[in-house]
Order: C-alpha cells, then sequence, then structure tokens
C-alpha cells in the first residue's frame, strides 16, 4: 500500500522592536499570515517567511537592528526575509546595506504583507497611507491586547525620526475599533491597551471630530464584559484640550487609572528647542489636574537627557521636576542623534556630559519610585491578572491604578480578578501573593 506525505503548513518568524505601534503592527503581520495558512516558528532557519520590524527611535536601537540584520545575511536563510516597522520606511537604504535581498514594508502597509509573500522577488512597499476602514483582530498576548486606535501626530519636535516613517494623522474609525475590541473580548481579552503616537489626537482627522474621551465612552457603552482600558501616550498640549472630558470618562471603573504623558524636560528653554507645544507650568497644571481627580493614578512621564540647548541649569530643572512632582513612572532616554531631524543640526551636548546627567538623575528617580512602591508593602489590593512575567512562575496582575504586581503564577488565576497582599516592592513594581479571589 503506498503511503501519502502529510504537508506541512509553511511557517514565519517574527521579532519586534519599539513600541507599542510597532506591537501592534507586528500582531497585524502574525494575524495576516496565520490566517492564510502560516504557522510561527522559533526558529529564525526553519522558517519559510522571515519578519523584522523594526524601530527608528534610538540610535542604539538602530545598532542593535543593523548588528542583528548582519547575523541574519550570515545565516544563509532558506525563507523570505521581510523587513518592517520605521526604520525601513524612514532609513531604508540603512538596511539594504546589511540586507540587499529583503522586501521592506512600511507601517502603513502591513496590511499588504501577503502581496509580498506571494512575490517571487524582492518588494519595496513604502508608499501611501495607511487603510484606516478595516483592522485585521490582533491576536490576544496571554489576556492583553494593544489595538492602535490612530498613526501619526500633529506636532514636529525637532528630535523625532519617528515622524518620518508615520508622518500623517489617520484615526480608525470608532465602529472599526469597537468591532475589533468586541471580539477581542469575546476571545477572553482583559486588558486593551489603547495606542498611538499621540492618542489625544485622536479623531482631529475624521470628519465627526470624535474625540478620544467620546471613543473610550462608544466603547465602555458598547462593549459589554469584565475588561480593563489602559490608555497610551498623549502629548502635553493634545491632552490639555481634552483632559475635563477624559477625567470624566476614567470615573468608569473599567478604565485604568493610567496617563502617560511626556514632559521631556523640565526647562522651558529645552522645550523650544525641541518644538515642544507646551510650557512647563502648562505640563504642572495638567498633573494637577490629573492629580486632584486621581491620587492614587499611576502618571508616567518621559525625559529626555542631553537634548542640544540642555545646559547644567536646565538639567537641574528636570530634577527638580522629578522631586517636586514625584512621578510613578519616569521612561528616561540620553539623547542620540536622529538623521534628517532638527535637532541633529544644533550643537550638541557632549557624550560624557550627557552619560553623567542621565546616571545623576537615574537616582533621583530610583529615590523617588522606590518610596513610592515601597509605601504599598503591607496592603492588599484588588488585581487583574493578564500576562505572564518576564520572570518564569510568575504572572503580572494589575491594581486598578495599573501597578504592576508580580505574584507567583498558578493556572486558576490568569484573567481573573484576585485580591493581592503586597509582601515587598521595587522602584519598578510590587511583589505579593495572592490571597484570595476577589
Amino acid at each position: 500500500m503506498q503511503g501519502s506525505a502529510t504537508r506541512m503548513p509553511p511557517t514565519y518568524y517574527i521579532e519586534n522592536y519599539g513600541c507599542a505601534l510597532a506591537e501592534f503592527d507586528a500582531s497585524i503581520i502574525a494575524s495576516l499570515l496565520e490566517r492564510a495558512g502560516f504557522k510561527r516558528t522559533p526558529n529564525i532557519e526553519e522558517a519559510d517567511v522571515v519578519v523584522i520590524n523594526t524601530c527608528a527611535v534610538r540610535l542604539d536601537t538602530e545598532a542593535k537592528i543593523s548588528k542583528r540584520l548582519d547575523e541574519i545575511r550570515g545565516l544563509n536563510l532558506r525563507g523570505r526575509l521581510i523587513v518592517a516597522g520605521c526604520l525601513a520606511k524612514a532609513r531604508p537604504s540603512v538596511v539594504l546595506r546589511r540586507a540587499p535581498t529583503a522586501s521592506l514594508v512600511s507601517p502603513q502597509n502591513v496590511h499588504r504583507i501577503l502581496e509580498i509573500v506571494s512575490s517571487t522577488r524582492p518588494v519595496h512597499l513604502l508608499d501611501g497611507e495607511r487603510d484606516t476602514s478595516f483592522m485585521p483582530v490582533p491576536p490576544l498576548r496571554d489576556r492583553v491586547a494593544t489595538v492602535m486606535v490612530s498613526e501619526g501626530c500633529l506636532d514636529n519636535c525637532s528630535f523625532c525620526e519617528t515622524k518620518l516613517a508615520r508622518r500623517t494623522l489617520r484615526s480608525y474609525p470608532p465602529r472599526v475599533i469597537i468591532d475589533v475590541i468586541s471580539e477581542l473580548v469575546r476571545r477572553g481579552a482583559k486588558e486593551i491597551r489603547i495606542t498611538g503616537q499621540d492618542v489625544a489626537a485622536y479623531g482631529l482627522d475624521l470628519p465627526a471630530r470624535v474625540r478620544l474621551p467620546e471613543l473610550i465612552s462608544y466603547i465602555l457603552d458598547k462593549v459589554p464584559g469584565d475588561y480593563r482600558i489602559r490608555v497610551g501616550m498623549m502629548t502635553p498640549n493634545q491632552a490639555a484640550e481634552i483632559i475635563d472630558d477624559l477625567i470624566d470618562v476614567y470615573r468608569d471603573e473599567r478604565v485604568f487609572k493610567f496617563f502617560h504623558i511626556p514632559v521631556q524636560s523640565g526647562d522651558d528653554r529645552v522645550l523650544k528647542a525641541m518644538n515642544r507645544r507646551y510650557t512647563v507650568g502648562e505640563f504642572v497644571e495638567l498633573h494637577r489636574k490629573i492629580k486632584g481627580a486621581y491620587p492614587e493614578s499611576l502618571f508616567a512621564t518621559d525625559i529626555i537627557v542631553g537634548h542640544p540647548g540642555e545646559d547644567d541649569d536646565a538639567f537641574l530643572r528636570s530634577v527638580e521636576l522629578v522631586k517636586s512632582l514625584r512621578f510613578e513612572r519616569v521612561y528616561l532616554a540620553q539623547y542620540s542623534i536622529r538623521p534628517r531631524t532638527l535637532s541633529a543640526s544644533m550643537p550638541q551636548v557632549p557624550e560624557p556630559v550627557k552619560k553623567a546627567r542621565s546616571l545623576a538623575i537615574s537616582e533621583v528617580i530610583r529615590s523617588v519610585e522606590s518610596e513610592i512602591y515601597g509605601s504599598y508593602i503591607g496592603s492588599e489590593l484588588k488585581a487583574l491578572v493578564t500576562a505572564r512575567g518576564f520572570k518564569e512562575g510568575y504572572y503580572v496582575a494589575r491594581a486598578d491604578n495599573y501597578f504592576p504586581i508580580a505574584v507567583p503564577a498558578r493556572d486558576d488565576i490568569m484573567g481573573a480578578w484576585v485580591k493581592v497582599k503586597v509582601t515587598d516592592a521595587t522602584y519598578f513594581d510590587l511583589r505579593g501573593l495572592v490571597v484570595s479571589p476577589h
């Protein structure tokens, strides 16, 4: 009797670099490949399609990606290499020097990934705008889903290269977002991360001018279920326009009391050099409003150290801002030159000075956050378990204010509300034990 060979499905391998937007685009790529019959593999050398989804925000990230592409070039892959994302769009020559036979796809064209896969030669899809009339349902990571509600922004920061890759503000209509979130909740999503370059600018390009607070209200009204929304990064100037309505919609328990609003510098002169459209005083007022309404909220911000124009006094103003506002989370970056940006043409702060300032403000940030997180030791918090932790054997639970709590993994608590006894803390998270289902 003659046997018949079983045909194995084609496989894909994907690596992702960058922010939540890159995570969303990578999930769309994965979703479309899997709908076409591909299966994911952890082995790059076995894959029929290899996707490297890139980031262009920082010089060290570009160097890391370049090194990885050099390594991949030496592997003699059997599959098609596709380089996607912001670096492919903003600096295609950098990518092609390392991977001359790669196909390139911009963030706006990720929905066309199957065109590249079916082509017999390298394809470069770098032009055009994102099609916001539909959104493939992104896959879940444990009980977490990332949904990009808009791409692009209305600002033109001097230091930003992402603007070259995601230039035009394009918002998904509410009906598209609601349909996708409804399906994600149906599939078991508990944490919905709404993301964008500047989610506070959401809707300014739509005919109906639906703003972020209205979008959140629509989601809460149209999507029933036991889930939580985490709102992504907002620029201070756009957030200030909607903050009163946003504070109001946050009163719904299904919205995590989390705000991510980058200040970037505590000095007005540096903010002007950065082409940021607000003053330190305006940012402080924004922070005051939020903390007045939600004192226990997690207020996250970004600070860039060593941007052109930052002298010792300007740097110390950033330090004082951290001390006075006591942010629950600070994402610190040391300024790095990005090609084709205005900041690159300005007189630069010497590298040793930038490094020394980074170390100095890092100590202040660590001290402030250690005090804040340490104050929770001994308390019991209601928390939602949404994802596996970075350390094996632990899950991440989120308190109402989005504070992360590492708890020992148990099969019965993933996706569940639990009561957690906080037993320890670092400057970055809480540690605890599940004492009962909530």
